[in-house]
């Protein structure tokens, strides 16, 4: 089967003295059918060009399949007199969402079941679950066809129907006022920013809520939620480099809200609540933060825990008799639990020397326990409960893997690969024990790379069909991330984005030098920011890489950043660049995946993209295919798989999340030369 050819029809861009010439710019008009004819012929060419490899997905998809316990339930968690959980059954895809009465194994209520909700539906995405303060009613938010423009509903906790108040066109972040009638939620304005906090009141139409805030600069976005202590609606607003805080009564929901601090350009905090004061994280002369705590009737703070550069405080999270703050120690995810009395800190001791660390399900206020979730590359996923005062460690719950699964058969470990400007660059690694570690063994290195986000180094299933057929894989935690600090973030964006690139191309070298891959057999992949970080990779040194997965990739970074309309566009500014200004406009040229193609051999390429994805829109992995097509020379193939149906989460059932990962998992196999 021939590659479809797009057509050409050449657009130009005259900027800062250069001319660009665009020549899939016409597939921006999503209304136009020769644009979703050409999606569908690219859909079409790539199932062809993938049809040799439907065993080896179905044999992947049942691996997946075999190795997970599908009636399951999660460890249920009390809040009040109650006890929640969500399970899942065998054969269904979604999760049910249920209550107990009388402890962890006491008489259950089903409060949700999202299978029935996503009945007639091709895509369905749950948000927002949240009972209300007197436990009578559950708010939920739904999305059909992943536009994350969600239907807001309640339901009768008792009776399980549905009340008749709606609010459409909703967005992430809920809470509930301490009366259990007035219930707070966010909205978006056209490019897709959470720019709105209103107040809705049970009973009475969405034409009648009250709004409460309105931030008006474009660079900020809005959340809310309730603090643990339940005292007050907090509201929060951040843009990449300043973020603050205003507070509700939650006892008094009709106020004003106040803030917590001002705002202060280059100033970030994060805050909760505990008693007379309000505990704030702020990296206010504190490059990685420092802990305060302030007054809640205004006055002077006192600094509880000072700055220790390189080591991340993120955001705290109030107890009545102790604080914990979420972090980063020492490249690692890290909780400081601190006395709120003497301020003595120490950090949660973790016997392991590469996992991911995360608050689980605390719903108490009043509690000397830490729920926690760990896993790591070996370890799956497990619930712990740590008792901080005696500091004894309690495991819940394992997450089961069937099929005779033993961690000893399987070694992980982090390198430092050095970067090409002398930075040393984290990497976390696993495999089987008995893989060879001599330069034989095929490489799959995974990298993101932006806004301070942290890959985690978790648990996966479906990488065991990966490690047992002998495949090394890696996460190269690049610049532009959170791994090691702040630092680490502000180097790898804006002017020095080209870091997060070169990092991952000097972090796979490292790895195929140090024996842990054969330099002809690596395989590199990512998803949206990340799949710039792929793309870019790539056109620095394609012959570094002999396959590449770019998932939902933001790759027509000039275009996307000069549009205004475009969701998410001048939010992201302070993360990439405003291409307006010619010395931010040089440096996103310098890299922007889709107008650097050479004339070169590429690897083999699998890309997708989803119709409805307001976070990168279609075309952009549409319009890098089509050019790819005519620039990369050589016979590996560029397959392009766009989801009709979906956005930037690609599907939502999990048999059909093990289907797509099946996919991906079996091209990459083939190749990379692992034979059945």
């Amino acid at each position: 089967m021939e590659a479809p050819i797009a057509a050409r029809r050449p657009i130009e861009r005259r900027l800062h003295g250069e001319t660009v010439v665009d020549e899939y710019a016409w597939m921006r008009d999503r209304d136009d059918p020769e644009v979703l004819a050409y999606l569908e012929a690219e859909n079409a060419y790539t199932e062809a060009m993938t049809d040799h490899l439907a065993s080896l997905r179905e044999l992947i998809f049942n691996e997946i399949k075999d190795r997970t316990q599908e009636t399951d339930l999660a460890v249920p968690a009390k809040r009040g007199e109650y006890w929640y959980s969500t399970r899942t059954e065998e054969g269904r895809p979604y999760r049910i969402w249920v209550r107990l009465e009388g402890g962890p194994d006491g008489d259950e209520t089903v409060l949700l079941d999202e299978n029935a909700s996503a009945e007639g539906h091709d895509y369905f995405r749950l948000a927002n679950f949240s009972v209300s303060p007197d436990a009578a009613i559950v708010g939920y938010s739904v999305d059909t066809d992943g536009g994350e423009r969600y239907m807001t509903r309640f339901r009768d906790a008792a009776t399980g129907r549905d009340l008749d108040d709606e609010i459409p066109n909703t967005y992430y972040g809920a809470a509930w006022a301490s009366d259990s009638l007035h219930y707070f939620y966010t909205v978006t304005d056209e490019a897709m920013r959470p720019w709105q906090i209103w107040r809705h009141r049970l009973g009475t139409g969405a034409s009648s809520d009250a709004l409460v805030y309105q931030e008006d600069d474009d660079r900020y976005f809005l959340s809310v939620q309730r603090s643990r202590s339940g005292d007050f609606i907090l509201i929060g607003a951040g843009s990449a480099v300043t973020s603050d805080a205003r507070f509700v009564p939650a006892g008094d929901p009709e106020a004003e809200p106040v803030a917590v601090l001002p705002r202060v350009e280059g100033v970030e905090y994060s805050v909760d609540h505990r008693g007379d004061e309000f505990w704030i994280v702020t990296n206010e002369g504190a490059l990685d933060g420092r802990l305060l705590r302030v007054p809640v009737d205004g006055g002077d703070a006192v600094e509880v825990v000072a700055h220790d550069p390189g080591s991340k405080l993120e955001y705290p999270d109030c107890f009545a008799d102790h604080i914990v703050v979420w972090g980063r120690h020492e490249g690692l995810p890290a909780a400081l639990i601190v006395d709120p009395d003497d301020g003595m800190a120490s950090y949660l001791e973790i016997d392991e020397s590469v996992y991911q660390l995360e608050p689980g399900a605390n719903y108490e206020f009043e509690t000397n326990l830490l729920r926690y979730g760990f896993e790591s590359p070996v370890t799956p996923s497990s619930v712990f409960d740590h008792d901080v005062e005696s500091g004894r460690r309690t495991l819940l719950k394992q997450k089961a893997v069937l099929g005779g699964y033993d961690a000893t058969d399987y070694t992980t470990q982090r390198e430092w690969a050095g970067a090409r400007d002398g930075a040393s660059i984290p990497v976390s690694i696993v495999h089987r024990a008995d893989t060879p570690i001599n330069g034989t063994a095929p490489l799959v290195v995974y990298a993101y790379g932006a806004y301070e986000i942290s890959m985690p180094a978790r648990f996966s299933v479906p990488r065991l069909s990966l490690l047992d057929r002998g495949v090394v894989y890696a996460i190269a935690h690049v610049r532009g991330g959170g791994e090691m600090g702040k630092s680490w973030y502000e180097n790898g964006k804006l002017a020095d984005k080209m870091n997060t690139f070169t990092d991952l191309i000097d972090a796979t070298r490292h790895l195929t030098d140090a024996g842990y891959g054969d330099p002809r057999r690596v395989a590199v992949r990512g998803g949206s920011a990340g799949g710039l970080t792929v793309g870019a990779a790539v056109n620095l040194d394609p012959e570094c890489f002999a396959v590449a997965v770019a998932e939902v990739p933001f790759v027509d970074v000039v275009n996307t950043m000069l549009d205004e309309a475009l969701p998410l566009t001048v939010v992201e500014w302070e993360e990439w660049g405003n291409p307006s200004i010619e010395e931010e406009y040089r440096w996103l040229r310098a890299y922007t995946p889709y107008e650097n193609l050479a004339v070169d051999a590429y690897p083999a390429m699998l890309i997708t993209a989803g119709l409805n994805d307001p976070r990168v829109q279609y075309w952009e992995p549409a319009k890098w295919t089509a050019e790819l097509r005519t620039t990369a020379i050589g016979d590996r193939p560029v397959l392009l798989k766009t989801e009709m149906g979906a956005g930037h989460f690609a599907r939502s059932g999990r048999y059909d999340v093990w289907r797509d990962e099946a996919f991906v998992l079996a091209f990459v196999l083939d190749e990379l030369g692992v034979a059945e």
